[in-house]
């Protein structure tokens, strides 16, 4: 077996983008924690709004937050940025490197929109860039100085873009696209506003000038904004493993349920850390996945018709050899693969028959494999192979 760059990139890249957004996350979280957690502070801290005592590690902590800015400017000042800007860079390379330079394969849909290459990319990163365009527009405008009005129009928007992109795009490019568009606005939250207006309270502090009150306020904002997008983004882009949402026939309405279910738990954590208590909020979340759940196997259901007669193990085969073996196979064909995917193979009927109930869950009813549908399987060929495997998968 040769070697493959462009499979070694991918496992780079993936890695790195688990590894920076566990970091931005974790930090992210515990600030918003230490904020709502501070403290009226000592009356002989001077400039002090707050301030936390915490043990961790067998040692004892002192945080202090400022009304504006220390005194003066301490020697060391700790910067947390790279964590978001590494986190953005690996996501953009791994969206290049699989749903644009594989746009055949994972983010065209012929049977949704008979895109070209060129215009599927220029698509994609058209609702990239125009939804930080808009969130921007909402952030300036009156909304933004109404939070509740805001999220709830930014919800709009982005179940908007939704259901857009659910019918232009391959299922689960929309779904990775969406996670993109929410991605862009948080890293560019933190490239636009938060560092550059920390910038400026520092130059401000040493060069002995008032600090604006507009700059913490606005970074305050973005933070928060940030905060409330965290969960809905992380499922975003898991989302791919979970093709009982992605590729369901109303998956973006399950999308804004299950986001709008991680942002009512995300409040009652936030107003947890202030000493608020409102398991309400976490019932509003575990309400909206059970909502969810029950949509996704009572409502739109796309599993295909009973075949008409039962289906033998070599009909069975001769389905999976055609739609299936070039990926999941000891030694795949298909173009980017060079093992078959999460080790699933198809190439002996003992194999065959142990991932049955896979086959039944992908191809026949989700219809997310074969990617793309690239192969043209038909409704009749998953009902057959969908036959098969209710019958208990019975051997040659």
């Amino acid at each position: 077996m040769g070697y493959d760059p462009a499979a070694w990139l991918n496992l780079c890249l993936r890695w790195l983008h688990v590894i920076a957004a566990v970091a931005w996350i974790g930090a992210s979280f515990y600030f918003v924690w230490l904020d709502n957690h501070l403290q009226p502070p000592d009356p002989s801290a001077e400039g002090v709004k707050g301030e936390l005592w915490a043990v961790h590690g067998g040692g004892f902590y002192n945080s202090r937050k400022y009304l504006a800015a220390p005194p003066r400017m301490p020697e060391t000042l700790h910067w947390f940025k790279w964590e978001a800007y590494t986190t953005w860079l690996s996501g953009f390379g791994l969206l290049c490197l699989i749903y644009y330079w594989g746009a055949p394969t994972y983010l065209i849909d012929p049977s949704k929109a008979h895109l070209g290459w060129l215009q599927a990319v220029a698509m994609g990163l058209g609702f990239i860039i125009g939804a930080l365009l808009v969130y921007e527009a909402l952030c300036r405008s009156p909304i933004g100085k109404r939070p509740r009005l805001f999220g709830l129009v930014w919800f709009a928007v982005l179940t908007g873009a939704a259901y857009a992109l659910t019918h232009i795009f391959s299922d689960r490019g929309a779904f990775i696209h969406l996670g993109a568009m929410v991605g862009t606005v948080m890293a560019a939250n933190v490239l636009l506003v938060i560092i550059p207006n920390q910038r400026k309270s520092v130059a401000a502090l040493i060069a002995d000038t008032p600090i604006d009150p507009r700059w913490a306020a606005e970074g305050k904002q973005r933070s928060v904004h940030n905060n409330y997008m965290t969960l809905p983004v992380i499922f975003m882009m898991i989302s791919t493993h979970y093709p009982l949402v992605t590729d369901h026939s109303l998956n973006w309405l399950l999308l804004a349920m299950i986001s709008l279910a991680g942002v009512s738990i995300r409040h009652f954590f936030n107003l947890k850390h202030q000493g608020v208590i409102r398991h309400d909020f976490i019932f509003y979340g575990v309400l909206l996945v059970f909502g969810a759940s029950i949509i996704a196997t009572e409502v739109g259901r796309s599993v295909p018709l009973p075949a008409s007669g039962p289906t033998t193990f070599a009909d069975a085969q001769a389905i999976v050899q055609t739609h299936c073996i070039t990926c999941h196979s000891a030694t795949p064909t298909h173009r980017g693969f060079t093992a078959p995917p999460l080790g699933v193979a198809f190439d002996t009927p003992d194999r065959l028959r142990a991932f049955a109930p896979r086959i039944y869950q992908m191809a026949v009813a989700s219809r997310a494999m074969p990617l793309g549908n690239e192969t043209g399987m038909t409704d009749q060929d998953r009902a057959r192979l969908g036959a098969w495997i209710k019958a208990g998968a019975p051997g040659p």
